[in-house]
C-alpha cells in the first residue's frame, strides 16, 4: 500500500512542529486553525487546502516549499512498509546530526529519523 500524498505532508508537518518542541494547541493558535484539524491533518486523515497548508507553514516558521521537498523526498522514498520499517530501526536525532547536503541556507531541515512518542492518556494508565 503507497504512502498517501495527505499523510506525507502530516508527518512532514508534525516532524517539523516536534522538532521545535511546539505543541499542537501552540501551533493550531498560530495559524489560527482549530487544534482537531491541526491534529487530523498531522495524522494524515485530512487534506489541508493550499491556504491551510500555508498558514500551517506560516507558524512553524518554515516555507511551504521545504515541506513539500520533504514529502516529495517521502513519496519517492517507496512504499509505506519500507518508510515504517525505516522509521521502527531510526534512533533519536539532534538538528545538528541532520544531512547537510539536504539543507539548504536559512531552511529548516527534518531529521528522516525523527521520532514521534505519544503518551497515552493519564486515565488509561490508572484504568489499567
Amino acid at each position: 500500500m503507497a504512502l498517501l500524498l495527505r499523510e506525507a505532508i502530516g508527518d512532514s508537518l508534525r516532524r517539523t512542529r516536534v522538532s521545535q518542541s511546539r505543541t499542537l494547541r501552540e501551533v493550531s493558535n498560530s495559524a489560527r486553525v482549530s487544534l482537531g484539524y491541526l491534529s487530523e491533518v498531522e495524522r494524515g486523515r485530512k487534506e489541508a487546502s493550499s491556504e491551510l497548508l500555508a498558514a500551517i507553514c506560516d507558524a512553524l516558521a518554515v516555507p511551504l516549499s521545504d515541506v513539500l521537498v520533504d514529502v516529495s523526498e517521502s513519496l519517492s522514498d517507496g512504499s509505506t512498509a519500507k518508510r515504517a520499517d525505516t522509521e521502527r530501526h531510526a534512533v533519536e536525532s539532534t538538528p545538528a546530526e541532520a544531512p547537510a547536503a539536504s539543507a539548504r541556507p536559512g531552511s529548516t531541515t527534518i531529521a528522516r529519523d525523527t521520532r514521534v512518542v505519544i503518551p497515552a492518556p493519564a486515565q488509561a494508565l490508572a484504568a489499567a
